[in-house]
């Protein structure tokens, strides 16, 4: 089922958009079956490349690998390599569609490099991360990509799930307003109103979140007893790259549709 004209104006008005993959058909419930069961044994056999909780330095992280807790793992990375499932979510045809229509450019390419991961929070150790827009930390020719988190459990505030400003897509913030590691400030007087708008993103397992690169959004620590597990993948048109020689062109992408 093609994206409507309302959903493709909540994407562009608000920076998001969320839909069910079950329902729409993008997949069917034995699918998600496939993905949360790889997902629960990857974890398991924490095979690298993976970034642990303590390599961030965020609040509430472990503070060293010896440290309790050190080795919990916030992200498997090259997820598009590591099963066939997550491979078949990362090129389904559903998804590369909408992308099209979102991205309104020629063709579709799936970044290896950034995301391309399963993003997990444990219970226990996991971190706080602040309000940032994820362009900031890539390199690109244009600002224009879409990431394509597909909930493998319910999210919510409680358990570390998004919370994003809408309409930040849109607005051009100074970069005094950020701080030297590119997190929004949230103690400057000038973002208090932007936070201000801030609402929590509430995900059923299965649903699927579109979001803008320049879209706020932060993540509280997981506070329930369950670890929370997201696919995450980034795309962009074929009329956008990765700048040269930057960290974002270190692997190629995959051209997904002309």
């Amino acid at each position: 089922m093609p994206l409507t004209p309302e959903e493709i104006d909540q994407f562009h008005t608000r920076g998001y958009l969320i839909l069910n993959a079950t329902e729409r058909g993008f997949i069917d419930t034995a699918q998600l079956a496939r993905m949360q069961d790889a997902a629960e044994q990857q974890l398991l056999d924490a095979q690298q490349p993976l970034e642990l909780e303590t390599s961030t330095g965020y609040p509430g992280a472990p503070d060293s690998v010896q440290a309790r807790g050190g080795s919990t793992v916030r992200r498997l990375l090259g997820a598009h390599g590591r099963h066939r499932s997550w491979q078949a979510w990362a090129t389904n045809k559903a998804v590369v569609e909408s992308l099209a229509t979102l991205l309104d450019g020629p063709g579709v390419v799936l970044n290896r490099v950034h995301h391309n991961c399963l993003m997990t929070k444990n219970p226990r150790f996991s971190s706080a991360t602040g309000w940032h827009q994820d362009i900031r930390y890539w390199a690109f020719d244009l600002p224009e990509l879409i990431s394509v988190w597909l909930a493998l459990g319910n999210e919510s505030g409680e358990n570390g799930g998004l919370r994003v400003v809408p309409g930040s897509h849109r607005l051009a913030l100074a970069s005094e307003r950020f701080d030297q590691q590119l997190f929004l400030d949230p103690d400057r007087a000038d973002n208090e109103p932007l936070l201000a708008q801030a609402v929590d993103l509430t995900l059923a397992a299965g649903e699927v979140l579109f979001f803008h690169c320049k879209l706020l959004h932060s993540a509280a620590p997981n506070h329930s007893n369950r670890t929370k597990y997201a696919l995450v993948f980034t795309y962009h048109d074929g009329r956008n790259g990765p700048v040269v020689g930057s960290r974002s062109a270190a692997l190629s992408g995959i051209r997904l549709a002309d």
